[in-house]
């Protein structure tokens, strides 16, 4: 009997439902935390060039509002990406909290 081919995908996503380290975990949310919040930092800034831009450029305002728009919806993205990354870092200290304790018990 033939084989059945295999597929292969673009990404491949590792199921790991293991033990993880709770404080690379914390790391790593506190790394994507701070990514998220100079993402918002930038769009925001960007948005500022576009508005400026749409009051020193009168011929072209309307594309320049069209780009501070989505530059003003890219920074709320990224700070709610920034605020979820937040609360993920807060359960994984929990998390460490929770391990160092149950250590120390025994």
């Amino acid at each position: 009997m033939a084989e059945e081919p295999k597929h292969h995908h673009l990404f491949h996503h590792k199921e790991d439902d293991g033990p993880k380290d709770p404080e690379k975990e914390m790391k790593h949310h506190k790394h994507l935390e701070l990514l998220g919040e100079a993402g918002a930092v930038a769009a925001g800034v960007y948005a500022l060039h576009e508005k400026h831009q749409a009051k020193k450029d009168p011929e072209h305002s309307h594309q320049h509002k069209i780009g501070e728009e989505i530059a003003a919806t890219a920074a709320v993205g990224a700070g709610g990406f920034a605020f979820h990354e937040h609360h993920q870092k807060k359960e994984a200290k929990h998390e460490l909290k929770e391990e160092r304790q149950h250590r120390q018990d025994y």
